[in-house]
């Protein structure tokens, strides 16, 4: 566990220094944020159909809200090529779970053709961990106050 608290903060130190010169988070330097605060893999979550609220982290995941304060880190089997453009989604759901690598995150609104992106892994994600990033980086003034709650409502 210490190991992987180390390697947490060299990360985010890593960043920090990394978006310093920017002034503007990237899409991977996000990913790398949740990453670091998201758990061990799990095999599925419940999901009656409803997203609090989603993040495109790139091509390849996305962080999904089931509730104000849960939320799962979705990394995809391959590139989503219209997810980081995406006003909406939806995710596939069996039985009231969705599970790893038999779900998909399906793109809308962007034409008649949606192409399901299946999902590779899923990790809970410490929110509070996140926010905490993020409150560090805005007080090291190197993320815009507007950039740092993203969220797209689902």
């Amino acid at each position: 566990m210490k190991k992987r608290a180390m390697a947490g903060l060299v990360l985010v130190a890593s960043l920090l220094a990394a978006c310093a010169s920017s002034g503007r988070i990237s899409d991977d330097e996000r990913l790398a944020i949740y990453r670091a605060n998201a758990g061990e893999p799990v095999r599925s979550f419940r999901f009656f159909g409803r997203l609090d609220s989603w993040t495109p982290l790139g091509s390849e995941a996305l962080a999904v809200w089931t509730r104000p304060s849960t939320a799962y880190l979705l990394e995809l089997a391959g590139s989503c090529p219209d997810l980081p453009f995406a006003t909406a989604i939806t995710v596939t759901s069996q039985a009231g779970s969705v599970h790893a690598r038999f779900d998909k995150v399906r793109v809308l609104g962007q034409g008649s053709i949606t192409i399901p992106c299946i999902i590779r892994e899923i990790r809970p994600l410490d929110t509070k961990g996140i926010k905490a990033d993020e409150a560090e980086r805005r007080e090291a003034g190197t993320v815009p106050d507007e950039a740092v709650d993203e969220t797209t409502d689902g």
